[in-house]
């Protein structure tokens, strides 16, 4: 099933779809990703693949396109794609063997391995397997002692600040100490400060960010700045969720829509139904639950069916939302027919206990599943064995 916003949803709050594109992988050579790897602080992601590798070439159709593994991966590594099997790769494939594709690995600038993995992941898993090497590399500290001793070099900031928003710390301080000391905030080192400082919306530097963000995506690309604007805006409403202030909530959708307009709608029906999950307000989730229904999902089956899924699972008695479920498990089961929409609209009937009901949609599910994968088949026996207590 394509995946979807409410899908997206389901799987963490506000670590979804958020980008335009996935990972931007670097076209240079393996010298070249280790000097600019170095120039930016940053660690190297390589996708060590061969062209036959059939989980290789899903993992390229599937996981690499996704917008929130490009939101995470772009930011923190420069990504390189190696086929083991070139000639011209015979190097780096000497020195870092490999005895199954694709192996993911994760290097530091110097070439060190800092992290590896064997077979395919998922989105979910990858971004995990990068988050895990980067904890891992937590350089901060290395630069905690020359800023106390008085170490103010502007290269020394930015490379210190950006060590800080790798290992997920706090770095407004550092940046707006640094910015409100220059005097041109144009400067090529000072344009690097403004994007690397922007990490929350609710800011100065954002608003730096989007004065003279014409001037930072001239210098340092337009997908960048993107990047940086969504992750700023996400990291305002995860502070919105974890004080329960709505009017972070609210800035956070203004300066996205100054930011990225054609994001905002997204963005804003995203930040609701998370915000609104997370401070369990049953009422506002299923208003704007609904608007997104009304705007984006329409009628179409399986956004309908992904939606059912994340109402039962941000409430999961409420009478009301159980009763919009109701409805829109309906309309997926009958414009779709897929067996999984049937049984997922007997769990609505389930849960409102309607048992008759549930038995009923149960069967059409297993009429629907015939001559479909026996493990579902199983899942439908096993519902309505649960039926029968």
């Amino acid at each position: 099933m394509k995946r979807t916003l409410a899908a997206v949803l389901l799987a963490a709050l506000f670590l979804g779809n958020a980008t335009a594109q996935g990972i931007d992988f670097f076209h240079g050579s393996w010298a070249e990703a280790k000097e600019k790897a170095k120039a930016e602080q940053k660690l190297i992601f390589v996708d060590a693949f061969a062209s036959w590798c059939g989980p290789c070439k899903r993992m390229a159709a599937q996981v690499f396109p996704d917008p929130k593994v490009g939101e995470y991966f772009n930011p923190n590594f420069i990504c390189l794609k190696i086929d083991m099997e070139k000639p011209e790769n015979a190097e780096f494939a000497g020195k870092y063997p490999v005895s199954a594709y694709p192996t993911l690995m994760i290097l530091d600038s110097e070439g060190k391995v800092v992290q590896k993995s064997v077979g395919a992941l998922n989105a979910d898993g990858l971004i995990a397997f990068g988050q895990k090497a980067s904890g891992k590399t937590d350089t901060s500290q290395d630069f905690e002692k020359g800023y106390t001793e008085g170490n103010r070099d502007p290269q020394f900031l930015l490379d210190y600040v950006r060590a800080l928003n790798r290992a997920n710390k706090p770095s407004l301080k550092i940046t707006n100490e640094y910015l409100n000391a220059q005097k041109d905030l144009t400067t090529p080192i000072n344009l690097k400060f403004i994007l690397e400082g922007a990490v929350e919306a609710d800011s100065r530097v954002f608003d730096l960010l989007l004065k003279y963000r014409d001037k930072i995506a001239a210098q340092e690309g337009t997908e960048t700045v993107k990047t940086r604007i969504n992750l700023a805006c996400k990291n305002t409403v995860k502070k919105a969720i974890e004080f329960k202030n709505e009017a972070l909530l609210t800035e956070a959708k203004n300066k996205m829509k100054a930011g990225q307009p054609d994001r905002a709608d997204e963005f804003g029906y995203e930040a609701d139904l998370n915000f609104y999950t997370a401070t369990k307000d049953a009422k506002n989730y299923l208003k704007s639950a609904q608007s997104y229904q009304k705007n984006v999902v329409k009628t179409n089956a399986a956004k309908l069916h992904d939606m059912v899924i994340s109402l039962l699972r941000a409430f999961p008695e409420d009478k009301q939302v159980l009763e919009q479920a109701e409805k829109w498990a309906k309309t997926a089961a009958e414009n779709g027919g897929l067996p999984e929409y049937y049984l997922t609209l007997a769990e609505v009937y389930k849960r409102q206990g309607n048992i008759p009901k549930a038995r009923t949609t149960a069967e059409k599910a297993r009429k629907a599943a015939e001559g479909k994968e026996s493990n579902f088949q199983n899942k439908i026996e096993y519902f309505l064995m649960g039926l029968e207590g």
